[in-house]
């Protein structure tokens, strides 16, 4: 995923970017604590479908922060989906035009995380998407690994499991969310262009590793990053 010096910022974006912002600092200012940023549809197919160049930017706060083996109800949402991702663990605060070398140096560790999305309205309109935060409703984080500080994926494998059963396992982790540290960089890029920062101590989770696994009824989704964490969610319907 090739990245220039400042994110594309067309007008459907920034105009969603602007009621995303709008969001986040009403959610700020009822009490919530601001703990990182999320991406999302940095799949080819995505982006090609969207047509956009790099992928989409959301935020996180605590807000929507769930412990492993939590149950959530579902019931009233629209289209639930689950996403096993990576969470990259800033250990510097990047300005953004850093370069690969210094983004890779910032990143001080890696852990699974399971994002819950509600995909509504269906996802056509960009603009529409980054204002409802691109469908975010928690987010799930597990151990963080400074052992792999500097984004070190080398013998990393992904691991998805639905009631027990194995429907997944990913050993190329990038394939779909695109260069970690790419990643990296096209977050610190867009907020700067937003006049907000990557802060030290923020979290990215940096899209999912497998297509989203859509769900109606009950189901357990258990994700492992091995060797680092295993997590995992129980969905009610």
């Amino acid at each position: 995923m090739p990245l220039s010096a400042s994110p594309r910022m067309d007008p459907p974006i920034q105009r969603g970017m602007e009621r995303q912002l709008g969001l986040r600092r009403a959610r700020l200012e009822a009490g919530e604590k601001p703990i990182g940023w999320k991406v999302g549809f940095g799949a080819p197919a995505a982006m090609q479908r969207l047509g956009i160049q790099t992928p989409l930017v959301g935020f996180l706060t605590d807000g929507t922060l769930l412990p492993t083996n939590s149950s959530v109800s579902i019931g009233g949402w629209v289209k639930p989906a689950v996403e096993p991702e990576i969470a990259l663990y800033m250990g510097e605060a990047l300005a953004g035009t850093s370069d690969r070398e210094t983004v890779r140096a910032a990143i001080a560790a890696l852990g699974p995380a399971i994002e819950l999305a509600d995909v509504d309205p269906p996802p056509s309109d960009v603009g529409a998407i980054l204002a409802v935060n691109i469908f975010n409703r928690h987010v799930i984080l597990g151990r963080a690994d400074a052992s792999r500080a500097g984004c070190v994926l080398d013998g990393m494998v992904g691991r998805v499991y639905q009631d027990g059963v194995e429907l997944a396992k990913v050993e190329e982790l990038q394939a779909l969310t695109g260069d970690l540290v790419d990643v990296v960089r096209l977050v610190a890029a867009l907020l700067a262009a937003v006049g907000l920062g990557l802060q030290s101590g923020e979290v990215i989770i940096a899209g999912s590793i497998v297509p989203p696994i859509w769900v109606d009824t009950d189901t357990e989704i258990r994700y492992s990053l091995d060797p680092i964490d295993t997590i995992s969610v129980r969905l009610v319907a």
